[in-house]
């Protein structure tokens, strides 16, 4: 029904490292931030650099081998707009030079965005609105945080994707399994502000409502007792056991996070997919950045079963399976 045809991203320049962070929390070692959350540098847009900048260039980069004229709709999926209002898709249609008559929508989701984005995909290809879709999962969650949040600051880095859905009536359908809990809402949140004008931040000020806040523990119960059952509901609603599946790629939250569920579950080491260490958890972007990188380094040659997870802010959670 759906193919993911082509999968492209794009890093920020500047890099925070370890021991960049050490220097300014010297409680911190860097080689403990490695061991806490599997992440040794991480990439942060400038700060006139807002999500649109970043998609314009990983967009750039699919275009440099796909007629971008064959595109019919933008998926873009962010929690870092560049503006309340307008649509960044729609920004982004005129800055990539697309067709006019074609659709264009943001969607509001974090670290399930990328899963959702594909359900959307899926909807609009079998609806006969579009064949072949723009999906865009671009996020600078680094201004959301507080300069003096040492955690948040290990953990997110900024990043964006773009990735090719197209309509192929001999790809295998898979179905999605989605989830909310609209009651977590409060665990994992930003209550104001928006990132092309007008926002300004005072790091002399403690937390304030523009900024990150993040109930780590609240968050990493959510996981461990919604993404096993996930997990599970996903294959056997696609009639599919975990031998048959080729690799798991889930959202990288943090390496402490993934390789517990990694154990609940019960997936072998082999099968599972762990890649942040040099992007951080970049949110709605960490699973096509996984998908791209597993095709460079030619885990995926095609054929191949991949389960993807997503899960987090929302609460929200979603998983399917593709073959590469």
């Amino acid at each position: 029904m759906i193919k993911i045809s082509k999968i492209e991203y794009y890093l920020p320049e500047y890099v925070l490292t370890n021991e960049d962070l050490e220097k300014e929390f010297p409680e911190w070692s860097s080689d403990r931030i490695k061991e806490k959350v599997g992440i040794t540098e991480r990439h942060v847009a400038a700060e006139n650099e807002t999500v649109l900048d970043l998609a314009i260039q990983s967009s750039k980069k699919l275009f440099e081998s796909y007629d971008k004229n064959k595109i019919d709709f933008i998926l873009f999926c962010t929690q870092s707009p560049d503006y309340f209002l307008p649509t960044t898709a729609c920004i982004l249609q005129d800055k990539l030079g697309l067709r006019k008559n074609i659709g264009a929508m943001d969607f509001n989701l974090g670290c399930s965005g990328f899963v959702y984005g594909l359900a959307f995909a899926k909807g609009l290809i079998t609806a006969g609105i579009a064949q072949s879709i723009l999906l865009v999962t671009s996020e600078t969650y680094t201004k959301h945080i507080h300069p003096k949040d040492k955690g948040n600051r290990s953990i997110f880095g900024d990043a964006s994707a773009s990735v090719i859905v197209e309509k192929d009536d001999t790809a295998r359908e898979y179905k999605f399994c989605l989830g909310t809990d609209g009651s977590g809402a409060e665990n994992l949140i930003v209550k104001k502000g928006a990132f092309r004008t007008g926002f300004e931040l005072n790091p002399d000020h403690e937390f304030e409502a523009e900024n990150l806040y993040m109930n780590g523990p609240e968050i990493f119960n959510f996981t461990i007792e919604n993404i096993p059952g996930l997990v599970k509901e996903t294959m056997e609603t696609n009639g599919v056991t975990m031998e048959e599946i080729d690799y798991f790629v889930f959202h990288q939250a943090n390496s402490f996070m993934l390789n517990y569920l990694r154990k609940k579950i019960k997936i072998p080491a082999e099968k599972f997919y762990i890649d942040m260490e040099k992007t951080g958890n970049t949110v709605s972007a960490t699973i096509p950045i996984a998908l791209k990188n597993m095709i460079d380094k030619g885990m995926l040659k095609g054929g191949e079963k991949v389960l993807m997870a997503g899960f987090g802010v929302g609460y929200s959670w979603g998983a399917t399976l593709v073959e590469m």
